[in-house]
């Protein structure tokens, strides 16, 4: 059993990831946009906890993380993380990548399907798939980074936000495996995939 396996270790992890969840809802509310290094840093860290369509993805990726296990569930978010960081240096040089919008939509159906058919695939394909998709989300946060915000505390703010909601989709995994059923993890993807859909008439809606 994938709970009696974490055991009592977890439990610090646990209750750090929830107050991480807690933290990403209530710091918006407390925070002075504008002020020295927080203009930069803090453009950069609710760039992803501003859109659905990048909060689905991210959860997404630390849920079906913590459906494979083992190594995958540093490896993969890490992985997100890192091509991420890349894609954001992309759009802020201004080179172009084609279907970036179309990207992200995507990659809330793709992670969302993974979750909800539990689909397991060997490490380095797992983590190369979510490297392709966090190209597209890094992208639009390198190209949409504000005149006023630096480049690099920005950087710092939206890698932050991103460890944050994998780490929420980790522990949110976790916690549905241990008090109710890996079912309820692959319900969570489906929800992934309803977010996908309302995004997605969104954007057709104001095309």
């Amino acid at each position: 059993m994938f709970g009696k396996m974490l055991g009592k270790s977890m439990r610090p992890m646990l209750w750090f990831l929830g107050s991480l969840a807690l933290a990403l809802l209530a710091m918006p509310a407390n925070a002075h946009v504008g002020v020295g290094e927080t203009a930069g840093f803090w453009h950069g860290f609710t760039h992803p906890i501003g859109g659905l369509d990048h909060i689905l993805a991210m959860v997404a990726v630390g849920l079906w993380a913590a459906q494979l296990g083992g190594r995958a569930i540093w490896v993969v978010p890490t992985s997100f993380v890192a091509v991420m960081i890349l894609g954001g240096v992309l759009g802020l040089l201004g080179v172009p990548l084609p279907g970036v919008e179309p990207g992200i939509i995507a990659s809330d159906f793709i992670l969302g399907a993974l979750v909800l058919l539990a689909t397991r695939i060997p490490l380095v394909p797992s983590a190369a798939l979510v490297g392709v998709l966090a190209l597209f989300h890094g992208y639009a946060h390198g190209a949409e980074m504000p005149e006023n915000a630096k480049a690099i505390s920005y950087a710092v703010g939206f890698v932050v936000a991103t460890a944050g909601l994998h780490g929420v989709g980790i522990g949110l995994a976790i916690a549905l495996k241990q008090m109710l059923s890996d079912r309820m993890v692959r319900l969570a993807g489906a929800g992934i995939l309803l977010g996908g859909v309302y995004v997605l008439v969104n954007a057709l809606a104001g095309a």
